[in-house]
């Protein structure tokens, strides 16, 4: 699968989720908390950006750049998601006007949230074993289980950024 076939899987992945569980890595003291967040946009470059509640400190004070991993999930559906990368806080002005916020609300939203991008370089695809599996395929599952009681799981993993 060539890298644009495997940003654009990702993409309406993450699309179809919507939001995510955003993960701070850092070994910083100060750092951007883990956070639920919805997602605005996943671009044709691979960052997926979204607004976070802006902390009470003075955003100057955090690191601008760190890595980061988002857990897509949703109820009911037949996969779940890690995305793993390196995020920004999006302070740029140009930057935030590709987003195009524009209306009354925006200075409100630029006052209360902050954006963060994060560049996916790796995403793990999970299927969860629920939906529309058929009963062979189930059975098989089980039966590997016994013998991998540690890896029910096996992510499909995609680098995109590669």
């Amino acid at each position: 699968m060539s890298t644009n076939q495997q940003l654009s899987f990702l993409q309406d992945k993450i699309k179809e989720i919507g939001s995510a569980i955003f993960f701070n890595l850092s070994d910083s003291v100060l750092k951007l908390p883990t956070s639920i967040v919805s997602t605005l946009k996943v671009d044709d470059y691979g960052y997926v950006w979204f607004y976070m509640q802006k902390p009470r400190q003075d955003l100057t004070v955090f690191e601008q750049e760190f890595p980061a991993r988002l857990d897509f999930f949703k109820k009911g559906a037949n996969f779940f998601l890690q995305i793993s990368g390196k995020g920004w806080v999006v302070n740029d002005p140009e930057e935030l006007n590709t987003l195009n916020l524009v209306g009354a609300d925006s200075h409100a939203v630029l006052t209360d949230l902050v954006l963060v991008k994060v560049k996916i370089l790796k995403g793990e695809y999970y299927e969860s074993g629920t939906g529309r599996t058929p009963w062979w395929k189930q059975a098989a599952m089980v039966v590997t289980s016994w013998f991998r009681p540690n890896n029910q799981y096996r992510p499909e993993t995609y680098f995109p950024a590669s």
